[in-house]
């Protein structure tokens, strides 16, 4: 009987062992070699780089602040996956990069961004080091002409980027993604995944 008892365990413990390791929602980056720093300055006019943020997950997302249905939905998930995720939305922190510098001023930035949570960061630079983060990025914008020329929209990509809390890129949320499946792979990120 105690011999069938330790085989029992040694199964057990074999199969605990063989588990499957975690998987993410969202498409793993891990692999790339490409998005692995920025140069930007947040609405309060505080210059920033991805190292400010070591030992927080990092959203990056790319958008404008008249976008009529990506930006705001893509924002409002964000809130929602901070609010599931407790106490550990502290240790998350979201960022908005304006592909609209010319009518995306610090001021709408500020007002913008945090209505959707209080940490959300808007950031910001020039035509010529908005055109270089977004190429780094492999992100697509491009104006498409409006009735008045500052009435135009801006046709842009839609994922977000997650770096871990070691300042490396990993994923890429689609955009839609149900914030349930964000908040869980930001909590995989927080554990060191």
């Amino acid at each position: 009987m105690k011999l069938l008892s330790a085989l029992f365990l040694c199964i057990a413990l074999l199969l605990a062992g063989c588990s499957e390791p975690p998987r993410f929602v969202s498409t793993d980056l891990s692999a790339v070699d490409w998005g692995k720093d920025f140069k930007l300055t947040d609405h309060n006019g505080q210059a920033r780089r991805l190292a400010d943020f070591r030992g927080k997950a990092v959203v990056l997302f790319f958008g404008y602040t008249q976008c009529p249905d990506v930006c705001p939905t893509t924002l409002a998930g964000m809130r929602e996956a901070m609010n599931l995720l407790g106490e550990d939305a502290k240790r998350v922190q979201v960022l908005f990069v304006t592909v609209d510098p010319a009518r995306d001023t610090p001021a709408l930035l500020a007002q913008y961004v945090p209505a959707f949570h209080p940490s959300f960061l808007g950031l910001y630079a020039d035509e010529k080091g908005t055109a270089a983060l977004a190429k780094d990025f492999k992100v697509f914008y491009a104006k498409q002409a409006g009735s008045t020329p500052d009435s135009y929209s801006i046709d842009h990509s839609t994922g977000s980027y997650v770096f871990d809390p070691q300042g490396r890129l990993r994923l890429l949320i689609r955009h839609g993604e149900n914030p349930n499946n964000i908040a869980a792979d930001l909590k995989l990120l927080l554990a060191g995944k």
